[in-house]
């Protein structure tokens, strides 16, 4: 069994799907995903890992909500009428500039744009990991359908927490200790 590689500071970009105003209000169990979400994106900001961002038809579905675009003023998100964000040009630029492989995803709806864009990108060689806690559908059993069907597929399920530590390798230092009082 061939076992995907750890995650690396160096090589990983997070990818946050379309958490826009008039989609989110509507995801299961909503206040707990944005607390993963928000320990998810400070945890990240602390490694200094860069951040791409999703807005699907956002005339539609309006901007990201506000309890994540504050914490990512300077991130201009990459508008999308796709499910997926590799059928989007603008969003190939952005993460082919970054030349990183591994691509840590949170957003929603986890069934459609995430589901979608993680098996585009693992089939272009990219390796794969969808944030659990940090990816939400209106209907519980999409979502757990989408992660068994991913990971199916060979895309590693991961966790706030277990992400973070992941790529952290080492239980010292300033960052260690900022990441582990995030988490809390």
């Amino acid at each position: 069994m061939n076992a995907p590689s750890a995650l690396e500071i160096k090589n990983t970009v997070l990818l946050l799907i379309d958490f826009q105003e008039r989609l989110f209000p509507v995801m299961h169990d909503k206040e707990k995903l944005l607390r993963n979400v928000v320990k998810l994106i400070k945890g990240i900001q602390v490694l200094e890992i860069p951040i791409i961002l999703t807005e699907q038809y956002p005339r539609g579905l309006g901007p990201t909500i506000p309890e994540i675009k504050e914490l990512i003023p300077d991130i201009k998100p990459v508008e999308k009428a796709c499910f997926s964000c590799c059928d989007s040009a603008s969003f190939g630029e952005v993460l082919g500039a970054l030349k990183r492989q591994q691509v840590l995803i949170a957003g929603i709806e986890a069934h459609i744009c995430v589901y979608q864009t993680a098996m585009a990108l693992a089939r272009t060689g990219y390796e794969v990991q969808v944030v659990s806690d940090g990816v939400s559908s209106r209907d519980p059993e999409n979502k757990l359908v989408t992660l068994f069907k991913m990971g199916a597929a060979g895309i590693s399920p991961t966790t706030t927490e277990m992400a973070l530590f992941e790529l952290l390798k080492v239980a010292k230092g300033d960052k260690f200790k900022q990441i582990s009082s995030i988490v809390k």
